[in-house]
């Protein structure tokens, strides 16, 4: 709860990342003659709950991204449907974090994420003997972050026929 009228800033429930970078600055803005308290320290460690809340986040889109992408490029059978439970179960940690400070976040942030995706994928697909596959990731993301966050998107499947592991 706030200590008094006029607070101001992000609500801890509408968006907790913004509301502890905020805390964070407030904190160290304010007075204080007591050297007790380490006001300092403090602060850090609010900043980095909201830090490890958005790094959170970025890894589950990083997760998403990484299936995604092997639902649309690699020819094999089997794992499909441990792809799609993991998107599953990755969407739904991210409709409890998501705030809209962390959208933005996304947004400025899914080339990044992107690119460390598809590096997973290129190494998963050459490994699994399939370079051909491989070769074919864009180097740009190919999805909105509104398709990576929407809830039974899927993308298109491959062209190549589909290999049943052995």
């Amino acid at each position: 709860m706030p200590d008094g009228p006029g607070s101001n800033g992000p609500g801890y429930d509408d968006d907790f990342y913004a509301w502890t970078q905020y805390q964070a600055r407030v904190l160290r803005s304010m007075p204080c003659d007591d050297n007790r308290f380490d006001r300092e320290n403090v602060a850090e460690e609010i900043e980095d709950l909201g830090r490890n809340s958005r790094e959170a986040v970025r890894s589950q889109v990083r997760r998403i991204l990484v299936h995604l992408l092997k639902l649309a490029y690699s020819p094999a059978g089997n794992p499909r449907r441990g792809w799609r439970g993991s998107i599953i179960d990755a969407r739904a940690e991210l409709s409890d974090r998501l705030s809209p400070t962390l959208r933005q976040d996304l947004s400025a942030t899914l080339g990044k994420i992107y690119s460390a995706a598809r590096k997973r994928v290129a190494s998963d697909l050459e490994d699994h003997g399939e370079a051909d596959a491989a070769a074919l990731l864009p180097i740009t993301c190919p999805y909105t972050l509104d398709q990576i966050l929407e809830d039974d998107w899927y993308p298109e499947t491959p062209q190549t026929p589909v290999q049943e592991e052995k």
